[in-house]
């Protein structure tokens, strides 16, 4: 019981943090934990102290990588702002206790079914990145379908539309290239003991530019302006399509945005979604490019 009372105030702790990302106290902290405890009929089983909160809020950055830090002004405690950028370990958190609740009913939660993910490598490749470990393992291509050996030196896991990648170098390799491979295509994961040097080398720096796990460290960004159906331009503002996305026009008429971006392949499919609902004011050679591929695409609908 015992185990099962802190992991609840793990996650409730987690989604109050997120409720108030202003800051809690230790008061506002013991009202909601008992109210929720209450709500699941332990309350009689319910404890928390000054030192229980102190305790608490150092697990949360230990097990889940939550920092949380004082503010003397209102003498209370709010994530670290960086954290605050990331949601997928909070809405994690939420899922794993409102799974817990339903105990896998399908008939109130109905979750997506999808294939493996390749999650259950993660605990083995953080271990060979943190450690500098090279690693061996079988990958299999989408279009070739056969399984082949790599040996790789790796570097870090990066996430795109709910699929991991692990960004690695190829260890033969006659020049250091990052490459990326899906976690879902890996199998026979193994970490030798050899050790590998890390090249410097900048994650984010990859990505900065791009859309998707396609690199584009070495192009040019372009200035690419799209404009929106006003319907549509909710879910653009909603979920943005780039980090780099600024509003130039929000009325009843039209979504503008603009983007700093390499359009890459992965950024083309995903304008040939919103088709319907989208112009693309410029540059003019995308332009061009975009109807080319919108007028091959409708020819097989």
């Amino acid at each position: 019981m015992a185990k099962r009372e802190q992991f609840l105030r793990l996650m409730f702790l987690a989604e109050l943090f997120k409720r108030k990302p202003k800051g809690i106290t230790y008061e506002d902290a013991n009202q909601y934990l008992e109210r929720k405890f209450e709500e699941k009929g332990l309350l009689e089983n319910f404890k928390f102290s000054e030192k229980t909160f102190k305790r608490e809020r150092e697990e949360l950055f230990d097990i889940l990588g939550i920092e949380t830090i004082y503010k003397r002004s209102t003498n209370s405690y709010k994530i670290a702002e960086d954290e605050l950028d990331s949601e997928t370990v909070f809405d994690n958190i939420l899922l794993i206790d409102a799974y817990r609740q339903v105990k896998g009913n399908s008939e109130i939660m109905l979750f997506e079914k999808r294939k493996s993910r390749g999650l259950e490598h993660l605990n083995g490749i953080l271990h060979a990145i943190q450690n500098q470990k090279i690693i061996t393992l079988n990958y299999t291509k989408y279009w070739e379908g056969i399984p082949q050996k790599r040996t790789l030196e790796p570097y870090a896991l990066k996430e795109f539309r709910y699929r991991w990648y692990l960004l690695a170098n190829e260890k033969n390799s006659k020049e250091f290239q990052v490459k990326t491979f899906g976690l879902d295509r890996i199998s026979d994961l193994e970490i030798s003991n050899s050790s590998f040097k890390k090249e410097k080398f900048e994650v984010a720096e990859m990505f900065q530019n791009s859309f998707g796990i396609i690199s584009t460290l070495s192009e040019k960004p372009e200035e690419i302006i799209l404009s929106f159906t006003p319907h549509q331009g909710k879910y653009i503002k909603s979920l943005p399509l780039h980090s780099s996305q600024v509003v130039l026009i929000d009325d009843e008429n039209e979504l503008k945005i603009k983007l700093n971006i390499v359009p890459t392949f992965e950024f083309e499919q995903e304008l040939l979604q919103h088709s319907e609902h989208l112009k693309i004011i410029s540059p003019k050679n995308f332009k061009e490019r975009m109807n080319e591929i919108w007028n091959i695409a409708s020819k097989w609908n």
